[in-house]
Parts: C-alpha cells; sequence; structure tokens
C-alpha cells in the first residue's frame, strides 16, 4: 500500500511541476515579439525592389508612449524618424491594427521599419482589434498631439498623406477603420495581410465587415501554405477564392491589387510581405516613384516576381 501511494504521489509531482513548466512558458511566450529584430534577413528574393523596401531606411528612429485611458488598448505607442523633434518639416502618418492575441509591442521591429523611412507609426495594445475602433482611437490621439502646441507632435502630421495597415484581425481592422468608423475619411490609402473570411470574421471574431465601402487604394495579400488557403476540406483563413471575393467588391472605380506570396503562410505574411507594403505606403504616402514601379505598368516588379502569384490589379 505504501508503494502504491509513493507511485500516486510521485505521478502527482511530476503532473504539478508539468503543469507549472506549462503556466511559466505560456507567461514566457506571451512575453516574446511576434516579429523578431532581423527579420528582414529571413526574406529571401531576388527582385530588386522588394529587396530594397524589405531593408531599413535611411532615417534613425526614436519611440513614444502614452496612457490610452482604455483597458483594452492600454497605451498609444509612435514610432517616428528622430530628426522630426528638430526638423520643421511634416511627415506621413500610418496607423497599424493588431492580429488577434497581439499588441503593437509585439510588432516593434515592423513599426521601427516603416518610420525609417520617413513615417510617423502609431499603434495599441489591443489584441482584438477587428471592429476598427482602437484604430479610430489611435488616429484621433495623434491628430489631438498635431494640433497641441504643447506636444512634439505639434504640426508634424501630414495630414493629406495617411495610411493604414493590418494583419488577420488587423486585416478586418483597417477595412472597418476605413469604412465604419467617423474618422475613415482621413485615410488616403490602406493595406491588409491575410484578413479573415467574412464567416471567420462573423461567427468567430464578431467583427462583420461591407469591404464594398472601401474608396482608397486598396492592396491585399496572403499565403499560398495550409493556413492561410487552405487545404481542399478547411477553407484557410484566407483562400484565393476569399481573396479574389474581396477584390471584386470593392468598386472597379478604386486602385486595387491582390496578390499571393509563395511558399508563406499566414503567420509570416506581416514580415514577407513588410517590403511591398512599404512600397505602397511609399508610393501613395510619399510620391515615391521607383516604389510605384512595384505595382504600376504592364511590367510592375510584382508581376515578375517569382515570389508572388495570382497577381489582380486595376491599376495601370
Amino acid at each position: 500500500m505504501k508503494k502504491f501511494m509513493k507511485i500516486i504521489l510521485t505521478i502527482l509531482g511530476i503532473i504539478a511541476a508539468l503543469i507549472i513548466m506549462f503556466i511559466l512558458f505560456l507567461l514566457w511566450a506571451g512575453k516574446q515579439p511576434m516579429v523578431k529584430d532581423g527579420y528582414s534577413n529571413d526574406v529571401q528574393t531576388s527582385a530588386p525592389l522588394e529587396q530594397k523596401y524589405t531593408l531599413k531606411g535611411n532615417y534613425e528612429v526614436s519611440y513614444y508612449e502614452q496612457d490610452a485611458n482604455n483597458k483594452q488598448w492600454k497605451k498609444y505607442e509612435i514610432w517616428y524618424p528622430t530628426e522630426m523633434k528638430t526638423s520643421e518639416g511634416t511627415y506621413p502618418l500610418v496607423v497599424m491594427v493588431n492580429g488577434t492575441g497581439v499588441s503593437a509591442s509585439k510588432y516593434k521591429p515592423i513599426f521601427e521599419h516603416l518610420a525609417s523611412w520617413g513615417f510617423i507609426v502609431i499603434g495599441n495594445e489591443d489584441e482584438s482589434a477587428g471592429g476598427g475602433a482602437s484604430a479610430a482611437a489611435s488616429l484621433d490621439y495623434i491628430l489631438s498631439l498635431n494640433s497641441d502646441s504643447n506636444s512634439m507632435f505639434y504640426g508634424k502630421i501630414d495630414v493629406d498623406n495617411i495610411g493604414i495597415g493590418g494583419h488577420s484581425q488587423g486585416g478586418l481592422g483597417t477595412i472597418n477603420a476605413v469604412t465604419a468608423q467617423d474618422n475613415g475619411n482621413h485615410y488616403k490609402v490602406m493595406y491588409a495581410a491575410s484578413a479573415p473570411t467574412l464567416q471567420i470574421s462573423v461567427d468567430l471574431l464578431k467583427a462583420p465587415f461591407d469591404i464594398s465601402g472601401v474608396n482608397i487604394p486598396c492592396f491585399m495579400v496572403a499565403g499560398t501554405q495550409k493556413v492561410d488557403a487552405g487545404d481542399g476540406k478547411n477553407s484557410g483563413i484566407c483562400p484565393l477564392i476569399e481573396l479574389q471575393e474581396k477584390y471584386n467588391n470593392i468598386s472597379d472605380s478604386v486602385p486595387k491589387i491582390i496578390a499571393r506570396r509563395k511558399d508563406t503562410d499566414h503567420g509570416d505574411m506581416l514580415t514577407y510581405a513588410d517590403g511591398y507594403m512599404t512600397a505602397w505606403f511609399m508610393y501613395h504616402l510619399q510620391g515615391d516613384k521607383e516604389a510605384g514601379a512595384v505595382f504600376f505598368g504592364d511590367n510592375a516588379e510584382i508581376l515578375n516576381n517569382i515570389n508572388w502569384q495570382d497577381v489582380q490589379k486595376n491599376v495601370k
């Protein structure tokens, strides 16, 4: 009997130790970045413009944060070109929207990357951003700083050149920020990576959307592997048919592009498509004609880039 009890206690001890280790792992994992420094080194491409805009730009970057006074999005985080503090010029703005369960602080290298190309970039800690409300709050906040003579951001935002982008549920948040939020008319251009299907958006994320309301240039991407594309039995988060449906539901009068990155899945689309996201914003918000060569014309780089397929566009 004593031997039996000893075995039981040993098993219970092992189970307790495993539970503690699992909890510690979850706590550790929760603090790890979604995007790691140096991610651009993992993005393999022979396309010169994709390579150029995947690398960091020439601006040094600084960081600012402020309590949001909201339990869901917690704080506003802003990355900006360091020279802004002494410059008399203005800078285009990009609002970034988070994916499911991910906060802006875990996207730090993406924010820094965009800021290194001359953008002011803002996000927050909302981990369920599909409705677009937290993106709208970020935009209102940074515009309030732009009007506050006591803020270092006073008069620094180029209010005619504001873009928005997001990955996964953040793609939904991007759509809804543009179409369903009161300040959506401030945006000039948008980008959505691996935005979920309408069914997932409604049933799981409780964030329905109507993409037909998009009236600004729109670039949407997804991966070709199982989680995004599905496997024939399961539809995937953003399969080709869904990407094409989103494209078709946007008016043909609106400049629009869709594309899928080969051999890339849902979790990597934020980083592996980062170069072309940057180029998209560089063209529309900074007038960078070289960046425009990625997308425009019969010889657009994205059409000839072996890393991309299923490109559909109406931009000339």
